[in-house]
């Protein structure tokens, strides 16, 4: 039995774990956070390719999510100003992530394990970590993330590029709004579209996974513009401490939370004002683009977000990660281990420079600088109603447009 070390317990490692277990690895996940992971206020987008994955996982509950028919936009005023049928499952980190962990035994996933180094001998890839300790085995996998450390140790020079907006988000319990919001909104996937910005939001469970009625949450994603300065200020905490790398959103300063539901109340319709200001807890992410030109590095590969981020405009993320893990998974089954892994490279470093370029243009209108004539020419294509609903949020391909 061949041995995988998995560096990350998120989402993208525990697809990898699963598949692998399931194909006969003997499967060791790190997680650098020294408990489980807490549920994060982040809403998923999910698709046929996603569900099909689960299935290979042995997950086929029917309650993942939650169904909505269709996409709308509303004015500033609140008015519905465009509809597009797209019957879509729509779920929160949270559900996925119990799911995921829950099929994984126990005694593959390990907590408080902060890597610090990875090297290699012939045929093995070893991790050290902080605490000491090291693992080797016949293969590692980096699924830790945007930061991921070991493509800090294997390949520093790729690094993820700012694009010049970040996306305000956050979850709002359901009971919370008024009836006439949540008659209007939560029954679909909606967008307000100010002018070199977006917000888009649709339902979710609840707390504890709550599917029930009343029970659910609204899960909201509002893209503005931001210059790097800007950024920095919006981190930087009450005490006039910056955190350069993310500030955790109960630090964020109340002065900065004041100014942004002053600028939904100005800026968004009704409706999606009111989801902001009944947000306990608002957060905000910088929106980066990563891409990394080869995702292999001897007996070390790269995986969901560590190796591609493209623009959360895709809601791709968990669906390239769990594309990613059973791409790997399956070239392992089918070749030895260095064959496989130069063949995974190939498939998905193609689909992940696809899938990267098709966000640029969906977020081009939001961009501090559109610098190029293709960049101006993707902000005017994708700023209407029409692009946006058609468009957000799709699997490649399916309205995939030429560069």
């Amino acid at each position: 039995m061949k041995r995988v070390t998995i560096i990350g317990g998120s989402l993208g490692g525990l697809f990898a774990a699963n598949l692998l277990h399931r194909a006969g690895w003997d499967v060791q996940v790190y997680e650098r956070v020294n408990e489980q992971l807490a549920e994060r206020g982040a809403g998923v987008v999910t698709h046929p390719e996603l569900f099909e994955i689960l299935a290979r996982i042995g997950i086929t509950d029917d309650k993942i999510g939650v169904e909505v028919p269709s996409r709308i936009t509303l004015d500033h005023g609140g008015a519905v100003i465009g509809e597009h049928p797209h019957p879509q499952i729509l779920t929160a980190w949270g559900r996925l992530y119990a799911l995921l962990r829950a099929a994984l035994p126990e005694q593959r996933y390990h907590c408080g394990k902060h890597l610090v180094d990875v090297t290699q001998a012939p045929g093995l890839a070893k991790a050290h970590f902080a605490d000491g300790t090291t693992v080797e085995a016949e293969l590692l996998i980096a699924a830790d993330g945007i930061r991921s450390s070991v493509r800090q140790v294997l390949a520093p020079a790729i690094a993820p590029t700012y694009a010049g907006y970040i996306a305000w988000r956050g979850l709002v319990e359901e009971h919370t709004l008024s009836a006439a919001t949540h008659r209007q909104l939560f029954g679909h996937f909606g967008f307000c579209l100010p002018p070199r910005e977006q917000m888009l939001g649709y339902p979710v469970a609840g707390a504890f996974n709550a599917m029930e009625a009343g029970q659910r949450r609204y899960n909201f994603v509002w893209y503005r513009p931001a210059d790097e300065a800007e950024v920095l200020r919006l981190s930087t905490d009450a005490a006039g401490h910056v955190y350069e790398k993310g500030i955790p959103p109960p630090l964020i300063a109340p002065g900065v939370i004041g100014e942004m539901r002053a600028a939904a109340e100005q800026t968004l319709s009704p409706q999606f004002a009111e989801v902001v200001a009944r947000t306990v807890q608002p957060f905000f992410q910088p929106i980066y683009d990563l891409e990394s030109p080869s995702l292999v590095y001897g007996r070390a590969v790269l995986l969901g977000d560590s190796a591609f981020v493209a623009r959360p405009h895709c809601g791709m993320g968990v669906t390239k990660a769990a594309g990613d893990a059973l791409a790997l998974t399956e070239w392992l089954s089918k070749l030895p281990v260095d064959a496989a892994l130069a063949a995974y490279s190939a498939e998905r470093v193609a689909y992940g420079k696809r899938i990267v370029a098709h966000a640029r243009h969906l977020g081009a209108y939001m961009q501090a600088q559109l610098r190029t004539e293709q960049e101006m020419r993707m902000a005017e294509r994708y700023r209407t109603p029409e692009a946006v609903m058609r468009e957000t949020a799709v699997p490649p391909g399916a309205h995939l447009v030429d560069a």
